[in-house]
């Protein structure tokens, strides 16, 4: 184990090890590297951090230079959440797409396909998989990222993405406890509230961590929600009720409890980064995730500074910062010999690695048609570059806006001179902004096959508004929805991707083309 720098007594290295910070650029910065001399245990990675695998596998080996046993954190779930691959959009189907199929040994491989990946660039923690039960079709915030509606399936599922991910040496780490699914509203901006009974939230909400826990997860990652039935009081992060009373002593869960990240509004807007954090870790969290937007020194010695003061005036026991840090080098001895295990690097078994991706995507594919307009099996793939429609929604800032979706690249590929446009609600009213988008695309496309690419039409009435207007006037249009099938199949043909990644728009864009196997 790396020699810490002398002069950090115990607390302050037990408080900067609790910390699992950002930063900004491709290599580390001076204070990052000084911070791991004086006993900081994680960092966590973002888009921002990443341009490629080699200069992010140069990266972290310049982090190990300085802590040979650093946590190198990552939110990488796939599909619509990438960092690895965040300019391109991702080689992986996100949770959903894979939960279309329900293949469990195809969740698995794609997993350690993905874990293969991250542990060649020296990643050893991943904060995936969502194991949220999507029960509230109106969410903005979890949506393809769950496996699904269903509890049976995004359980076996969560277990099979656990297990695939940690067979590859990466620890997994399951989000969002208790389950962030149920809710309407994004915990980056406000305080989601679920009221739903505890015995429903028992059978619906808990049972992929469980099955998780059983998979053995090595972390696990709080919900920044409030859940009345479990802590009127407190959200899940700040709960000691929830995260020990209920993770730990009911369900039996033993690993690492992580924060989400600290300067969302849901916690930071009430209670303050700093505050919030030694709450956090006095009601059994273990890593405070900070860094999505807040990515410099003097944030850390902020945080460490509460967390040493709490200590000093009586708020925090110190016996439980001591706890959370022992957990954190816990984990990282662990990450240092799973990968040596003799499993990473070891292609998924049946598909090559590189493939498997893709093969995923085009398993998920649902292809249908509006009644009336036609048999999907007689659908005659296009011949002549069509125009493309993006009705695009404002970005998730899970996912961030920087990854590119859509289908246009790839047509554009199968069949060059493919046009495209985007259109959005724009400022006005939102039947307008339908209307108005719609007329716009009309008049974009000209005489051209229209291709109408949407992300969750049932949440958004300008879209469904923007499809009226195009299916009026042009019947013969396809339409493509990349976020979750909610709303009715409309169109002359309209194929379902479950999710926006890179390869569930080249399946989709395989079968407009009629090119698969290209």
């Amino acid at each position: 184990m790396t020699t810490l720098a002398s002069g950090t007594d115990t607390l302050t290295r037990d408080a900067l090890t609790v910390l699992q910070p950002g930063f900004t650029g491709t290599t580390a910065p001076d204070w990052l590297l000084r911070r791991l001399g004086e006993g900081l245990a994680s960092v966590g990675l973002f888009g921002r951090n990443i341009a490629s695998p080699g200069q992010l596998a140069a990266l972290t080996a310049q982090l190990r230079a300085e802590r040979d046993d650093v946590l190198v954190a990552i939110d990488e779930e796939g599909g619509d959440v990438t960092r690895l691959e965040v300019r391109n959009g991702s080689s992986f189907p996100g949770n959903h797409a894979l939960g279309a199929v329900d293949d469990v040994e195809l969740t698995q491989q794609v997993a350690h396909e993905l874990g293969r990946r991250l542990a060649a660039c020296g990643v050893n923690l991943n904060w995936a998989p969502s194991a949220d039960v999507n029960s509230d079709p109106r969410n903005p915030v979890i949506g393809v990222r769950s496996f699904g509606a269903d509890t049976g399936l995004a359980a076996r599922h969560t277990a099979a993405y656990v297990t695939g991910l940690q067979s590859a040496g990466v620890a997994a780490c399951t989000k969002h406890f208790p389950g962030h699914g149920d809710t309407a509203v994004d915990s980056h901006h406000a305080l989601p509230r679920i009221d739903v009974s505890a015995d429903l939230l028992a059978e619906r909400e808990l049972a992929p961590f469980r099955a998780a826990i059983a998979a053995g997860t090595r972390a696990v990652m709080s919900a920044h929600i409030l859940v009345p039935a479990l802590d009127p009081e407190r959200p899940a992060t700040l709960s000691r009720r929830i995260l020990t009373g209920l993770l730990r002593d009911e369900l039996g869960y033993a690993g690492l409890i992580v924060t989400d990240g600290m300067e969302m509004r849901a916690i930071a807007g009430t209670y303050g980064i700093e505050r919030g954090s030694v709450l956090a870790i006095a009601a059994g969290a273990d890593a405070i995730c900070v860094g999505g937007g807040l990515a410099d020194d003097a944030t850390v010695l902020r945080l460490r500074d509460a967390l040493v003061s709490a200590v000093r005036a009586g708020e925090l026991p110190e016996e439980r910062l001591a706890e959370a840090a022992d957990r954190v080098r816990a984990l990282a001895r662990w990450a240092g010999t799973a990968g040596t295990a003799g499993t990473a690097g070891r292609p998924a078994e049946g598909t090559h690695g590189t493939e498997i991706g893709l093969h995923a995507a085009r398993r998920a594919l649902t292809v249908t048609a509006a009644p009336g307009l036609g048999d999907p099996a007689t659908f005659k793939p296009l011949t002549e570059p069509p125009y493309v429609a993006a009705l695009t929604p404002v970005a998730n800032i899970a996912v961030g806006d920087e990854t590119p979706w859509g289908i246009a690249a790839e047509l554009v590929h199968l069949l060059p001179g493919t046009v495209t446009g985007s259109f959005s609600a724009g400022d006005g009213p939102e039947s307008e902004a339908g209307e108005n988008a719609g007329r716009a695309a009309l008049q974009a496309a000209g005489p051209r096959r229209i291709v109408a690419v949407v992300r969750d039409e049932h949440r958004h009435p300008w879209m469904a508004s923007a499809l009226d207007a195009l299916l009026a006037a042009r019947p013969d249009t396809v339409v493509v929805e990349m976020g979750v099938p909610q709303a009715a199949p409309r169109g002359a043909l309209h194929i379902a991707t479950h999710g926006a990644a890179r390869v569930c728009g080249r399946a989709a864009a395989e079968v407009i083309a009629g090119a698969l196997g290209r």
